[in-house]
Formats: structure tokens, C-alpha cells, sequence
């Protein structure tokens, strides 16, 4: 049931809320926001909040400073613990130009588009990711990369030390609206995992934003850091958020068919054949920082080989085991770094493209593909993802259809900004090198 202006004018009343965050984010998809008191609720559910889109990333020069955050009502709640004596609800908003035009800019437009390119075919895209993370100790008010555990995969307390503080995520997720389908320990020391139901892409980009600054809230509550860095610790297993997703049409699983190979329709194999024909150019985007390729690499259970297949979880992409209205993709690259807005687009208008042009995605591999040699791979012709930013952004640059997705204005601000920090990173000299050379050479 859509949410009104009325619903949430009383629920301000009723629940005592005091104020209201406006949230959206910037390219990057670092969260942002306005605070208003609740006197100001009702204009800006009528007409909006302006803003000065100037002083945010990849948005406007400072002559076209003057931008509109328009309240998304569907997303309003109220957030699961008290600031100030009072309570707080918050908002996803649209970013708006003064004349009432979406902003080309605003990540959650950019989805919108490739929402409604997708009803264009008569498809409805749904997307479940699972959203892995750190818990780190923290000293001094900052981050430390030291695990605050010494647990394993599904381990138990009290090995796991932070069942509580999961538990506790959790309860405030569910608070909010979340349906929590498992939460656990994950390989590595310190990592976890929480899975939510999935829901249309839209509403699940806006909970991936929403989980992440719930969980880092609760983790400094308990003086912890929360982590979204796709590979903080050498020699370990990095963090991913593997992406489920699904289309449906009437109502329907457009990827099932019981009388199809594997009972899966042609609809999903043409649609992994897009994701396999641009996974490498839309990689830039669903890992987006020069960090993400430390945990792009083979071993560590990371997917760096581009082919696809069942149960076999060293592939790229993977169909899980699960048929009938269950029936999805698994893709196994991203990670939480990313801006989920930006990297759904992509990889949903990338999927269609496969359905558009009937794009085989060829045969599925069934054996584990860490164990083949670089002749076996070349002769089942697995290529393999980027091995760092600069490869991912040249591989961007040349693919039209994952250009068209961002938009020209999301484009332009994200290749200059990947561009400008991989020089940065390429021209540092780093502690790797000092100790392997000061003293030889």
C-alpha cells in the first residue's frame, strides 16, 4: 500500500517524531542528508527542500547550485533509536532542478530510467543482494583494520563475539520495515553477513543504503567499526555482495520454464548472455575503487572467471538451485563499495541488452574453474574480469550501452573521478615496496 502525505502527517503526530532526514546520495553513493524539524514536514512532502547541489560530488558547478530534494513518501520510517531526546524519521528523496526536471545526476534517476526500459519490455526487475562487512576495533574515535573476533564461517558463540551486536542490527532493521532472511558469521575473521528479502530493485537499492548506515550506527554504538571495504586485510577473504536477481512479467517468473533446459526460460539465458557480453564493462561501476581489485583475484573463493553455470560457485554467474517463482541470477561480483542505484542500472540494462538481441550466452560450466590451468579456461573460452580500475574504466569507456545506463552527466563524473584516483594510487609509493626494496637495493 503506497504511503501518503496524510499517513505520515499523523505518524509525526502520533509517534512523537521531532525531526526528519532527507536522505539521497552522491555518485559515489555516500549517504547525504538534510535535518528539518517536523513544522517543516508538510512543505516538504508538497513542494520539496532546496539545496546547494554545488557542495556534493559529481553533481553541479556552483552557477547551477540551486537543487530540489523531493521526499520519496514509500520510504518513510522512523529510525530505531533516539537522537537528541527525540525521535527521527527519515525520507529517500528524488533530486529535482528548480524547473521541476529530475537531476540526470541523481543516482536513484539513473535507476528509475533503466526501471522503466525494463516495463518497456513488460519486465519487472526484483534484486536480493547479500551484503558482507567487517566489525574492526576501534581506538582513538577511528577505524582500526584489527577483526574484533576470531570466528569463522557459521561459527558460534563464543567464538563469534558479535551474535549480539548482529542480533542487534537486525531487530533495528526489522524495526524499519526489513524482512531478515539470515544472519551469520561469515570466513573471515571479523566478517559477516546479513541477508533481507529481496524486493524491486528500486526498493532494494534504497535498503542497501539504509542497511549500511544502520549497521555502522549500531557498531559505533558498541565502540566497533563497521567495514563495507571490499578487501581491508591481506590474505583473507574480501567482502562481496553477490546479487540475486529475477524478472518478472504478469505476475510471473519470466526466468522459469518447466519445460525448459535446466527448467529455466530463454529470457534468463539471453539475459546472462548481456551480463557476460558487458560484465566486464560495468565492472568499473559494481567495484568501483582501486581496492575492489585486491579481492578480485583468483583463490579467497573471489569470481574473477566470466561463465556461468548451476551450483558451481566458481563461476561468475550462477543460476541457484532454487525453480518456480524462486527462479533467479546470482551475479558474484560486485561489491559493497559500490552505489547500488548506479550498479543495478547497469546490470539490468545490460541483461537486457542479451534479451534484445537473443545474446547465447553459451554452454554452462560444470567443473571448478580454480582448478583449471590458462589453456583449459582459453579452450572453454572463460575470459576473466578486470585485474584493476584503470583496465575497468578503459573496458567502460568503449561499451555504449553501459555509457547510455549512467547518462552522459554520470558517465563523465565517474570516469574522472576513477581516473583521478587510480593516478593517485599509481603514483604513491607504498609500504609494500619499502619493505621489499629500501634495504637491497
Amino acid at each position: 500500500m503506497a504511503i501518503t502525505k496524510e499517513y505520515i502527517l499523523k505518524s509525526i503526530e502520533e509517534k512523537n517524531v521531532r525531526f526528519l532526514r532527507l536522505q539521497f546520495v552522491d555518485t559515489q553513493g555516500m549517504v547525504k542528508n538534510v535535518g528539518i524539524p517536523v513544522s517543516q514536514a508538510e512543505k516538504a512532502l508538497t513542494s520539496g527542500i532546496s539545496f546547494d547541489g554545488s557542495s556534493i560530488e559529481g553533481f553541479v558547478r556552483i552557477e547551477e547550485s540551486d537543487m530540489v530534494l523531493i521526499p520519496d513518501a514509500n520510504t518513510y520510517q522512523i529510525l530505531p533509536w533516539e537522537i537528541g531526546g527525540g525521535k527521527v524519521a527519515r525520507l529517500v528523496c528524488d533530486v529535482h532542478l528548480p524547473d521541476g526536471k529530475p537531476f540526470e545526476g541523481d543516482p536513484r534517476y539513473v535507476l528509475k530510467k533503466a526501471i522503466k526500459e525494463a516495463e518497456s519490455f513488460g519486465f519487472t526487475m526484483n534484486t536480493g543482494p547479500e551484503i558482507e562487512f567487517f566489525l574492526f576495533e576501534s581506538k582513538d574515535g577511528g577505524a582500526t583494520n584489527k577483526p574484533h573476533d576470531f570466528g569463522g564461517y557459521f561459527d558460534f558463540p563464543p567464538i563469534d563475539l558479535a551474535e549480539g551486536i548482529r542480533q542487534e542490527i537486525v531487530v533495528a532493521l526489522e524495526n524499519m520495515g526489513f524482512n531478515i532472511e539470515a544472519s551469520h558469521h561469515e570466513v573471515a575473521k571479523g566478517q559477516h553477513e546479513i541477508d533481507f528479502k529481496y524486493a524491486d530493485a528500486l526498493t532494494t537499492a534504497d535498503n542497501v543504503i539504509t542497511f549500511k548506515f544502520v549497521t555502522k550506527t549500531i557498531a559505533r554504538m558498541n565502540n566497533l567499526h563497521a567495514s563495507f571495504m571490499p578487501k581491508p586485510i591481506f590474505g583473507i577473504n574480501g567482502s562481496g555482495m553477490h546479487t540475486n536477481m529475477s524478472l518478472f512479467k504478469d505476475d510471473k517468473n519470466a526466468f522459469y520454464d518447466e519445460n525448459g533446459e535446466y527448467e529455466v526460460s530463454e529470457t534468463l539465458r539471453y539475459f546472462i548472455g548481456g551480463l557476460k557480453e558487458h560484465v566486464k564493462s560495468f565492472t568499473a561501476v559494481t567495484n568501483p575503487l582501486v581496492n575492489s581489485y585486491k579481492r578480485l583475484v583468483p583463490g579467497y573463493e573471489a569470481p574473477v572467471y566470466v561463465a556461468w553455470s548451476g551450483a558451481n560457485r566458481s563461476s561468475l554467474i550462477r543460476i541457484p538451485a532454487a525453480r518456480g517463482m524462486s527462479t533467479r541470477i546470482e551475479l558474484r561480483s560486485p561489491d559493497p563499495s559500490c552505489n547500488p542505484y548506479l550498479s543495478f542500472a547497469v546490470i539490468l540494462m545490460a541483461g537486457l541488452s542479451g534479451i534484445k538481441n537473443k545474446t547465447d550466452p553459451g554452454e554452462p560450466i560444470k567443473h571448478n574453474i580454480f582448478n583449471m590451468g590458462e589453456e583449459e579456461r582459453k579452450k572453454n573460452g572463460i575470459d576473466s574480469l578486470p585485474g584493476n580500475l584503470s583496465d575497468a574504466l578503459d573496458a567502460l569507456e568503449t561499451d555504449s550501452i553501459i555509457k547510455d545506463a549512467l547518462g552522459e552527466h554520470v558517465y563523465n563524473y565517474f570516469m574522472r573521478l576513477g581516473r583521478a584516483e587510480w593516478d593517485v594510487y599509481r603514483t604513491q609509493v607504498h609500504q609494500w615496496e619499502l619493505d621489499r626494496y629500501l634495504n637491497i637495493i
